[in-house]
C-alpha cells in the first residue's frame, strides 16, 4: 500500500493533466481550476512535512553533538524564530505600530547581507572559473576566449574607442549565436523534463517515494 496508493494518485493526476490541455470543454477546466486550488493546500501540508524533516534531522545532530552541531542549530532557530517574531513580535520593543519590528530588523541587517555576501562569493567563483575556462589551450577555447572579449569589451565605452563595429559585433553574437544555442539548451533540458516527468507519472522512475519505493 505504501507504493500503490502513491503511484495510483500520481498516475491519475499526471495522465488527466496531460490531457486537460488538448480538451477544450468546460469540464476540462474545471478540473484544472480545481488543481489550482488544491496546490497550496497541499503546498502548505508539504510545507509542514518539510519543516517537521528538517526539524527531526538537525534536532538530532544539535542533541547528539554531532560534527558541526552548531551549523544545524543555525538552521533551527530562524526557522522557528522568524514566524514567531512576525506573528507576536509585529513591532519594535517599546515602539509604536507604525515603526518596523524584529522581523524587519532580522530581514534587512541579518538575511539581506548574508544573500549579499553569498552573491559576492560566486561572483568571484564565476570569475576565476571563467579564467581557468578561458585559457587557449586548444581550438574551442581560442574561439571562447575571442568571444568573450568581443562581447565584454562591447559592453564597455572603450569598445567604441576600438572601432564603431565592436559594439555591433558584440551585440550580434548575444543575439543570434548565444541566442540560438541557449535556445538549444532549453529545448533539451525541456525534453528532458519530459522524459522525467513521464517516467514518474508511469511509475518507471520510483526515487522520490523514498524507503517506500524499493
Amino acid at each position: 500500500m505504501k507504493r500503490t496508493v502513491p503511484l495510483m494518485i500520481v498516475l491519475v493526476g499526471g495522465v488527466l493533466m496531460i490531457i486537460q490541455y488538448f480538451i477544450p470543454h468546460r469540464i476540462s477546466q474545471d478540473i484544472f481550476d480545481n488543481y489550482t486550488i488544491w496546490v497550496p493546500i497541499i503546498g502548505a501540508f508539504a510545507l509542514a512535512l518539510g519543516v517537521g524533516s528538517l526539524t527531526r534531522l538537525h534536532g538530532h545532530k544539535v542533541r547528539n553533538k554531532a560534527p558541526n552541531w552548531p551549523y544545524s542549530l543555525a538552521v533551527l532557530l530562524p526557522i522557528y524564530l522568524m514566524p514567531i517574531f512576525a506573528f507576536f513580535v509585529p513591532v519594535s520593543f517599546g515602539g509604536g505600530m507604525d515603526e518596523p519590528g524584529f522581523y524587519h530588523f532580522a530581514f534587512m541587517h541579518i538575511q539581506v547581507p548574508i544573500q549579499s555576501t553569498m552573491f559576492s562569493i560566486l561572483a568571484f567563483y564565476i570569475a576565476s572559473a571563467a579564467f581557468r575556462a578561458f585559457r587557449a589551450k586548444s581550438v574551442l577555447a581560442t574561439i571562447l576566449l575571442l568571444t568573450a572579449v568581443i562581447v565584454m569589451m562591447g559592453q564597455v565605452p572603450i569598445g567604441e574607442l576600438l572601432g564603431s563595429w565592436f559594439p555591433k559585433l558584440g551585440l550580434w553574437i548575444i543575439d543570434f549565436p548565444n541566442n540560438a544555442a541557449k535556445r538549444a539548451i532549453g529545448l533539451g533540458v525541456g525534453f528532458g523534463i519530459l522524459a522525467t516527468q513521464l517516467k514518474i507519472i508511469f511509475g518507471v522512475e520510483r526515487n522520490w517515494l523514498g524507503g517506500a519505493g524499493e
